[in-house]
């Protein structure tokens, strides 16, 4: 959100996932800013449209018209739920039926988290919808110690996939280190889900 933080590595970071992909078999997701790079995604598993860009209609339409690969659409930070439902739609409509909504928390009053993430939009979205459900944990919180709790929380209303950053060292990330899980944090964590769903089938 500032000029002055990392702004990402644009073509070259493309690049670097692309060899992360090949060397561990791993699909890749990664954010679209400009339909104009949009060939540069062409190897890209799944493309992102982010919270400040779940608005842009034309990007949305261009996309939707552009490509059938899954697009992850995440919840503006002050949109409604039909504001996402009908910016799903505009993706949709173009041409594109996979799409997965991403519920990353809003903007409110609240300054303990970075953001409120609102848990119940889990399974209304799954009453108003056959979409997918994620949910960004560490989006949503902004501290790697709340990621576990609420991961597991989102997990036992019933979010399809989640979205947890993870760094080898979350003091030395370019961006984000500190909602950054350790991979030993992220792996007790995983187990803690594995348990809630398992509870959940019962």
């Amino acid at each position: 959100t500032s000029p002055y933080s990392f702004q990402g590595l644009g073509a070259e970071g493309i690049r670097l996932l692309l060899l992360a992909k090949r060397e561990t078999s791993l699909p890749i997701v990664t954010e679209l800013m400009e339909f104009k790079d949009i060939e540069l995604f062409n190897d890209v598993d799944i493309i992102q449209i982010g919270a400040r860009n779940m608005q842009n209609f034309n990007l949305l339409k261009e996309v939707g018209a552009y490509t059938r690969k899954p697009v992850l659409l995440k919840r503006g930070m002050s949109s409604t739920l039909q504001e996402l439902l009908m910016s799903a739609e505009y993706i949709m409509s173009a041409g594109n039926p996979n799409v997965i909504l991403c519920e990353r928390g809003i903007r409110t009053f609240e300054t303990a988290t970075r953001n409120t993430l609102d848990l119940a939009v889990v399974p209304i979205l799954h009453s108003l919808s056959h979409l997918p459900v994620m949910v960004d944990p560490s989006h949503a919180s902004g501290y790697s110690y709340l990621v576990e709790p609420v991961a597991t929380a989102a997990a036992a209303v019933g979010a399809d996939g989640l979205m947890i950053e993870v760094h080898n060292a979350p003091s030395q990330a370019k961006s984000d280190g500190a909602q950054c899980q350790t991979p030993m944090e992220f792996q007790r964590t995983m187990e803690k889900i594995k348990a809630v769903r398992k509870a959940m089938e019962l």
